[in-house]
């Protein structure tokens, strides 16, 4: 009998396409056949140490930030006496390259799983370089099944930062933030997934509610 291969499996899609929930039902699963995992975020955000799902669910988490080591963190844990069967790694589009580096050797040198959950590009449309680094070395990658839609009911492509409702394409890449609601006043500063056309005519909802007013402006201008 060919003996398991660990593997470092990389889950992507937009905002909103339920990577958090699956990252929380794949710790469940692996948990429920008796394996034992660590659960890592970055910049959850329902803050800092958590891992968050907009179901409303959340567990604890071990934050990871720049300085943070998975090698050191794992093998201190092991010859602790711990166990480590597999561990889940939430928005790991914040990763550094280096990180991801040390993810794949722990699933080479110590057989460990990884399950990594992120998305791959920010609101400039660029690839995180930590989700780049993951689609390098992952032995899998894949695509959420269930689709994030744009506000014009096609499938959303491309994750927008918005400020006050309207679209900006410059600034800090990372700035914590939720996704804009239709229903509800634009935050200060939120996020809205996109179709690529609607993305590239910055058409996020609040523009497209206010043409829709306006017999003055077409709405797709």
């Amino acid at each position: 009998m060919i003996p398991s291969v660990a593997e470092l499996q990389l889950f992507t899609g937009t905002m909103v396409s339920g990577k958090s929930t699956l990252a929380l039902q794949t710790n469940h699963n692996h948990a429920a056949r008796g394996r034992i995992g660590r659960i890592f975020t970055s910049q959850d955000r329902a803050g800092t140490a958590t891992l968050s799902s907009r179901l409303g669910l959340s567990v604890d988490a071990i934050e990871v930030d720049d300085t943070f080591n998975f090698w050191h963190y794992v093998v201190d844990s092991l010859t602790s006496g711990g166990r480590i069967d597999y561990l889940i790694c939430d928005e790991a589009q914040f990763y550094t390259t280096d990180q991801v580096d040390q993810l794949a050797r722990l699933v080479d040198d110590l057989q460990i799983d990884v399950f990594a959950f992120g998305i791959m590009t920010d609101f400039r449309t660029r690839l995180f370089p930590g989700s780049a680094r993951m689609v390098e070395l992952a032995d899998r990658v894949h695509s959420l099944q269930v689709e994030a839609l744009c506000w014009c009911g096609q499938r959303a492509t491309h994750n927008a930062r918005t400020e006050n409702g309207e679209m900006v394409i410059e600034g800090e890449v990372i700035v914590v933030g939720d996704v804009d609601m239709i229903d509800q006043p634009a935050p200060e500063v939120g996020y809205e997934v996109l179709c690529r056309q609607h993305h590239r005519r910055r058409m996020t909802v609040a523009r497209a509610q206010a043409a829709s007013l306006s017999p003055d402006v077409l709405p797709f201008g």
